[in-house]
Parts: C-alpha cells; sequence; structure tokens
C-alpha cells in the first residue's frame, strides 16, 4: 500500500522558488475597517509575501474550500456579527489541514476526537479574512464556484465593504462581487479552474476500483448541473451526467480513454496535487489499474510502475 499523504508537495517547493519575485508595486488592500484590538491580536507581519504565493495553491485552496468548507457568519449573544471561514475534514485527513495551514499561514486547527465521526477543522479569523485571504482572492480573480460558498462570500464582503456590525442591520439584498459562469463551457474558460478542479475533487471525488475491476472517477454534488458540464468538458469525455433524485449530480467514467484522460490530467498536466487522503486514494487506484489487463497499457507515473 501507499502512504505517503503528501508525496507530491516536492511541487510547491518549486513553486515557490519560481514565485519569490514579488512586485512591489502591488499589495494586498484590507476590505473594510480592522478593529485596532483585533489588528494587534491577529497581527499579519508581512502582507506582501502573500503576492507570491502560488496561483495554483490559492485556485486548488477555493475548490477544496467549495467543497469541504463554508463562510460562517452567525449573531453573537449581543446582536453582533461573527464570522469565520472554516473546512472541516474527517481527522484521518489532518494532514491535509496541516498542510493548508503552512502554506497558508493562517487559522488554527481544532480537532474533535470525541464525536461518532471524528473531525479537525481549520478556522481563519474575520481579521485573517479581510486582511490577508479575501484581498488575495480578488488580487487573483479567483472565485468560489457553487452557488452556496459564492453567496457565502458576496454576504461576507458586503458586511466588510460596509462595516456592518449588527446582525440585524444585514439587508436581504446583497450585491455579486463575481457572477458565476451560465454554461459549461464559460466554467472551462476561467483561467483556474484546472487547479479549482483538483480542489474539488480532493473534496468530493473519488478513485473506485468496482467488483468486476474496472476503474472509475467519479465526482458527486448537489445539483450544480452547469458546473459538473464544465468538468466534464476538461475530460472530454461523452459520458452524460447523470441526476439523482433531483438534487445530486453525477458524473463518472470507467473506459480506457477517459481513465487515461484522468491520469493525464492528476499526473501529467503540472496542476496542483491531491493532497491528503484522497492522493493516497489515488495512487492506490493507480496501483491496482497499473496491474489490471484492461489497463496495463496505459502511461503511468513512473512512481507507481
Amino acid at each position: 500500500m501507499i502512504t505517503n499523504l503528501l508525496s507530491a508537495i516536492p511541487w510547491l517547493g518549486k513553486s515557490l522558488v519560481e514565485s519569490k519575485e514579488i512586485i512591489k508595486c502591488k499589495v494586498l488592500d484590507t476590505i473594510g475597517i480592522v478593529l485596532n484590538q483585533a489588528g494587534k491580536k491577529h497581527k499579519i507581519i508581512d502582507k506582501q509575501k502573500y503576492l507570491s504565493m502560488p496561483y495554483s495553491f490559492v485556485a486548488f485552496l477555493v475548490g477544496l474550500i467549495d467543497g469541504d468548507g463554508y463562510i460562517q457568519i452567525t449573531k453573537s449573544g449581543k446582536g453582533y456579527i461573527t464570522m469565520k471561514l472554516v473546512i472541516s475534514l474527517h481527522l484521518k485527513d489532518l494532514a491535509t489541514l496541516e498542510y493548508i495551514k503552512s502554506v497558508l499561514e493562517l487559522g488554527n486547527i481544532t480537532i474533535f476526537k470525541n464525536i461518532k465521526s471524528p473531525i479537525c477543522r481549520l478556522l481563519i479569523n474575520k481579521t485573517n479574512l479581510q486582511e490577508v485571504f479575501f484581498p488575495l482572492l480578488v488580487y487573483h480573480n479567483i472565485y468560489f464556484l457553487t452557488e452556496q460558498r459564492s453567496s457565502q462570500f458576496n454576504l461576507a464582503m458586503f458586511i466588510l465593504k460596509n462595516d456592518i456590525k449588527m446582525y440585524d442591520q444585514i439587508p436581504k439584498d446583497i450585491p455579486k462581487i463575481f457572477i458565476l459562469p451560465k454554461t459549461g463551457i464559460e466554467y472551462t474558460k476561467l483561467a483556474f479552474f484546472k487547479n479549482w478542479i483538483v480542489g474539488f475533487v480532493t473534496a468530493e471525488g473519488s478513485f473506485i476500483i468496482k467488483n468486476n475491476k474496472d476503474g472509475c472517477f467519479q465526482i458527486k454534488q448537489k445539483l450544480h448541473y452547469k458546473l459538473i458540464e464544465g468538468i466534464k468538458i476538461i475530460f472530454n469525455t461523452n459520458r452524460k451526467i447523470t441526476v439523482d433524485k433531483l438534487v445530486y449530480c453525477q458524473f463518472g467514467v470507467s473506459s480506457k480513454t477517459d481513465i487515461q484522460t484522468v491520469i493525464n490530467f492528476f499526473s501529467f498536466s503540472g496542476l496542483h496535487p491531491i493532497v491528503g487522503i484522497k492522493l493516497i486514494q489515488y495512487l492506490n487506484w493507480l496501483e491496482n489499474l497499473s496491474k489490471s489487463i484492461r489497463y496495463k497499457s496505459l502511461k503511468y507515473p513512473n512512481n507507481i510502475l
């Protein structure tokens, strides 16, 4: 069994080296007003360094958040707005959160062991969101692609830009920061889409070996048909998108040609790598495929052969 959680991370070192040249005239503009007390407590020593953060990592992270994260905006006991970004994973996937935190250098990880399904969470506070993470998304023109996460981002940005402090002061109609694509083709034209897919697959994708030994790659998500259609176009397949009980869209491939396209995408395209538990699943999937008579002739990464 292949058990190296982050074996693909040498990519990161290369990307960081290649992106060391920071454009000095560029800055990350803080969203809204940071309270003096909050600013001192959560001070960012060098915001300029975030301009050198790999574009592919930011796109990957947004895709992961679209699948396994959320922007929490709630009402405090005194009626004030509380805001934070949360990425919640099974405790077995703690390494993924540790990796994200090590690169992003933001947030705190909390572990919940004493529950039926143990989880771990990376929490990024309001100040860090308005000083670094949200400005980073605006700077790179990278945004959330699911309706729910996009709505949460629009609401958070409106609150910050208008310095709204009380929850009851939030209006019903919130303007949109980014307009989501209307067709599958429009999704494919987004510069960040492919790396976003890697993050989204890390959250929502599956690499499966069926009982009949056929390999299968699947993505299943609540109804976002045009988004899933965009992913289908990227993987260049004629397979139909299925809709389950008018709630879920599922995209899956298993033919030799389609499986090779999947391998090419995740192993030979120079994109941000899959990480954590999903990386283990992917590598084990490749190993099983390479031993199958049906898929033996496919091109695999050297570490699988």
